[in-house]
């Protein structure tokens, strides 16, 4: 469906949890989450439900997000029925991968195509200060698992983070090198959430391409990033700046909360609720929500938070 901006909405993220296994400094408070009612989050029928109504509007696109969906005990389940949705052709999910060891074969069986992991730091001391949580190697361990399930593609996800990894952005992206992975630095956006990060923390992407300037440029893919490549690398280097260079003009998503608020835009407080809603009233609330997608969101800084009025545990990433 086409938006009133003219660009075609095929995209749906949905969060099927706003719980994790880790505290991330920039994602959600280090005591965790107001634990809410059962009867206040999506069950897995309205998830279900949703991503049909999403489909009879010729999204075909999915991305399973959270929190962490791998804490999700019917998350085999979400996956499997999602994938037979005969309009979607790609199902996708983002992990921060400590519990891929167990799971990732199973997902892959489950249907899910690709994979995103999310991990920040390659150096165990700091990835247990940016998670609260001692699960490196945990991490390192799902992205071999990734691999050996066999995945179309895999996908890290590195925040850009001054002061604290921008001293690692050779060795992550090396992971290209030693990996059939693609690695993605990603700018850090004054979410709630991120307050502890001071205006030095918002690196732009660009200086990755200053600390690697051996980076050839390839051509773009249907995603938001830009896409350059290490020689003799297996896989792809992406720069994505939703802070310096917004690519709001090629938006394609809209996203779904585990509380069953659309969100046409990520940092817009505007939500269309879907949580007791029949599919026929679904459909109608993706078709306002849709059409109510601004043509572009407020400009960011570490000075201008985003409008988003959540925490990304609470959104999906």
């Amino acid at each position: 469906m086409t938006d009133g901006f003219g660009r075609e909405i095929y995209y749906l993220r949905l969060s099927v949890t706003e719980r994790c296994n880790l505290r991330c400094r920039y994602c959600m408070p280090e005591d965790g989450i107001c634990k809410k009612d059962h009867a206040e989050m999506l069950n897995e029928d309205e998830m279900i439900m949703a991503v049909k109504a999403a489909a009879a509007l010729w999204f075909r696109k999915l991305r399973i997000t959270g929190g962490e969906p791998l804490v999700k005990k019917n998350i085999l389940s979400i996956c499997s029925r999602a994938a037979v949705v005969r309009e979607i052709e790609e199902l996708c999910l983002t992990t921060n991968g400590t519990l891929l060891p167990r799971l990732a074969k199973p997902l892959r069986e489950a249907g899910v195509q690709r994979v995103n992991i999310s991990l920040d730091t390659l150096n165990r001391e700091k990835y247990a200060y940016i998670t609260r949580r001692d699960a490196s190697s945990s991490a390192r361990r799902g992205i071999e698992s990734a691999i050996e399930a066999v995945f179309s593609r895999i996908k890290i996800n590195t925040v850009l983070i001054g002061g604290f990894n921008d001293d690692e952005i050779n060795d992550l992206a090396q992971l290209t090198v030693q990996y059939p992975v693609d690695v993605r630095f990603i700018e850090l956006m004054p979410m709630d959430g991120s307050g502890e990060f001071n205006q030095k923390s918002m690196i732009p992407s660009e200086a990755v391409l200053a600390r690697l300037p051996e980076l050839e440029p390839v051509e773009p893919d249907s995603g938001v990033a830009r896409l350059y490549r290490l020689s003799g690398s297996q896989g792809n280097i992406g720069l994505i700046s939703p802070v310096s260079r917004h690519f709001c003009a090629e938006c394609n998503r809209i996203r779904l909360t585990a509380d069953g608020k659309l969100k046409p835009c990520l940092h817009s407080a505007v939500e269309y609720n879907l949580k007791g809603v029949e599919f026929d009233g679904m459909t109608a609330q993706f078709h306002r929500a849709i059409l109510g997608k601004p043509m572009q969101h407020e400009e960011l800084s570490a000075r201008q938070r985003s409008g988003a009025g959540r925490t990304m545990n609470r959104i999906g990433g």
